[in-house]
């Protein structure tokens, strides 16, 4: 008798949604979920292509990228046919030739054969002034014996097919001798001979 009937107003309050308005409120959800990652994806995807990341973009290309089988002279003015066959020739204190040697004027020019990465410019050892390359399938490039590096060249620097590494000459223990380029690939097992690449990639 002391007791009071549930309102209407109460019982509306109580009552269950419908499930197609919880439906579409799940939805919402899923959309505005759909709508924050699509516009993270986007900003990254912008990211991604601009001028400051353009060395993890490389590396990550080259990465997944075969080996080059085919690759131009990487001297200027010289042909494969003028290049000789000295792959595994014996040198001084028992070591074996691991690349080839590119006859030249002093001071040709000396050019990157592949898209790559700069990873070291120094002065040392046998090679004497030297530019290394790491190109496609994460191969390294070895240019040898130069005379001068190109103006400007960095470790880090993004170079392509054709850009300036140096100029042609004599140093390390190639001094006294005629001016040439030493160029050497290697991969993950050790050196890989250069000429049949060079001969491939003749026009």
């Amino acid at each position: 008798m002391g007791s009071t009937m549930p309102t209407l107003s109460g019982m509306a309050a109580r009552r269950p949604r419908p499930a197609a308005s919880r439906l579409l409120s799940a939805l919402a959800g899923l959309l505005r979920t759909a709508l924050v990652l699509g516009a993270l994806a986007g900003a990254g995807w912008w990211a991604w292509q601009q001028p400051f990341m353009e060395r993890p973009r490389t590396l990550w290309e080259l990465s997944r990228a075969g080996p080059a089988q085919a690759l131009p002279v990487p001297v200027m003015g010289v042909s494969p046919g003028a290049i000789a066959d000295t792959w595994g020739a014996g040198r001084s204190g028992g070591r074996r030739h691991e690349g080839v040697d590119i006859f030249a004027a002093r001071g040709t020019p000396v050019v990157s054969s592949t898209r790559g990465i700069v990873s070291a410019i120094r002065e040392t050892g046998l090679g004497g002034r030297q530019v290394w390359v790491l190109g496609p399938g994460l191969e390294r490039y070895y240019y040898a014996h130069l005379d001068d590096w190109a103006d400007g060249l960095q470790e880090g620097d993004v170079v392509r097919p054709g850009q300036a590494l140096g100029v042609v000459g004599d140093t390390g223990n190639a001094r006294g001798t005629p001016t040439h380029l030493h160029y050497g690939i290697y991969g993950a097992d050790g050196a890989l001979d250069p000429l049949p690449r060079l001969r491939a990639g003749a026009p």
